[in-house]
C-alpha cells in the first residue's frame, strides 16, 4: 500500500495541512516544520501524488511535446534532449505525434484534455498555423525548429534557413562546383523553401554557375534515395554537388549515387543540413550544416517556462548560428 499524507503527519508530528504545504510549491511552511515532513517522508518512502498536487495548484506540470517526422532518427535526440531537459526542471512531456495531422483545433482539443501548462512545437514541417492556434487557445507555446519572421506572431526557436542555404551555395562554389543543384524536403515545407530560396540567391548569376532543383515526398532516407535514383536516371546526368535540405536526405543520396557505381566526392558532392549523429559515421562521412540543436532545445524549454509564468510575454524569434563541417563528401578547399 502506498503510504499516505495522514502517515507522514503522524511521523513528523504536524498538521495533514502542514505535510501538504510543504510538497506544494510556493507554499509557506517553516523551516523546522519542513526538515520534520521532510525526514519522516524519506523514512516511509512518501512521494506526494502529482496528480492531486495539481488540484491544489491548478497546474498539471504538463508541458505537450508536438512532433510530425518520427522517420527521422534525428528525432530521437530531440526528444532525448527535451524530456531530459524538461524533466531536470520538475515537468512532464507529454509526446503527442501529429504526423499526417492538418487539423490543429483537434490536437488544441485533445491537449486540452490533458491540461498541459504549455506546448511545444518541435517540427520545421508542421505550418505554422498549429502553434498560432494554440495561442488562440491560450496555451503557453513555443515553436521550436520553426520558420524565422521579423514579427513573429508565436516564439520561435530556430535558424535562419535562408542564410544556410547561402551557406551551402557558397561552400559548393568556394570548391570549384559550378553545376549545382538542390535536393529539398516536401516542396511545401517552409524549412525546404527558405532554404532553396537562400541557395538560389546565392548562386543565380555567378558566372559559369548553373542550378536545378529538385523535391523528395519526404524528409527520409527512402526519398533521398528515390529522388537521387530519379535524377541520375536522367538524360542530362546529374549535377556536380547537390545541396541536400536535411543530413537523412543526403545519406539516401550517397547510397544512390554508391549503388550506380560513381564515386562521392570525385563524381558528385554532397552537403547536407543538421549534422545528426549517423552523419559523424566513419562509413558515411558527411560534409554538413550542423545547427546547434541542444542550445535550442534548452532555448526552447526555458521560454515555455517563462510563457507559463508570464503569459503575455511579447513574441520573440530565437536564431541560432549555423557552420559547415568539414568531412569526407565534399572536395577539399
Amino acid at each position: 500500500m502506498a503510504v499516505t499524507l495522514k502517515e507522514v503527519a503522524m511521523r513528523a508530528g504536524v498538521s495533514r495541512s502542514a505535510v501538504s504545504r510543504t510538497f506544494t510549491e510556493g507554499a509557506s511552511v517553516s523551516p523546522q516544520t519542513r526538515a520534520k515532513v521532510e525526514a519522516a517522508a524519506a523514512e516511509l518512502g512518501y512521494a506526494p501524488n502529482a496528480l492531486a498536487s495539481s488540484l491544489t495548484t491548478g497546474r498539471t506540470k504538463l508541458i505537450g511535446l508536438i512532433a510530425n517526422n518520427f522517420h527521422n532518427p534525428l528525432i530521437l535526440e530531440v526528444f532525448d534532449l527535451f524530456t531530459r531537459g524538461l524533466q531536470a526542471r520538475g515537468l512532464r512531456p507529454l509526446l503527442v505525434n501529429l504526423s499526417g495531422a492538418t487539423d490543429p483545433a483537434a490536437s488544441v482539443q485533445m491537449l486540452r484534455q490533458y491540461s498541459v501548462d504549455g506546448v511545444i512545437v518541435a517540427s520545421s514541417t508542421l505550418p505554422s498555423s498549429f502553434a498560432q492556434t494554440f495561442k488562440a487557445a491560450h496555451l503557453p507555446v513555443v515553436h521550436a525548429f520553426g520558420r524565422h519572421a521579423l514579427s513573429p506572431q508565436v516564439h520561435v526557436v530556430g535558424i535562419d534557413n535562408v542564410a544556410c542555404g547561402r551557406m551551402a551555395a557558397e561552400a559548393l562554389m568556394a570548391r570549384g562546383y559550378r553545376r549545382l543543384a538542390f535536393l529539398g524536403g516536401p516542396e511545401a515545407a517552409t524549412s525546404t523553401i527558405d532554404r532553396a530560396a537562400g541557395f538560389v540567391a546565392a548562386a543565380q548569376g555567378r558566372a559559369g554557375v548553373t542550378l536545378s532543383l529538385s523535391y523528395a515526398a519526404d524528409y527520409t532516407f527512402d526519398a533521398g534515395r528515390a529522388e537521387m535514383q530519379r535524377l541520375l536516371g536522367q538524360g542530362a546526368g546529374p549535377a556536380e554537388a547537390y545541396f541536400c535540405g536535411d543530413d537523412l536526405l543526403a545519406v539516401g543520396a550517397l547510397s544512390a549515387i554508391e549503388e550506380a557505381g560513381l564515386r562521392v566526392p570525385e563524381d558528385i558532392g554532397l552537403i547536407g543540413l543538421n549534422d545528426m549523429e549517423m552523419s559523424r559515421w566513419q562509413n558515411i562521412g558527411l560534409t554538413t550544416i550542423r545547427q546547434p540543436v541542444a542550445e535550442m532545445i534548452e532555448a526552447a524549454i526555458e521560454l515555455v517556462v517563462a510563457l507559463i509564468e508570464t503569459p503575455d510575454l511579447p513574441p520573440e524569434a530565437r536564431l541560432f548560428p549555423c557552420r559547415v563541417i568539414e568531412r569526407r563528401t565534399l572536395r577539399a578547399l
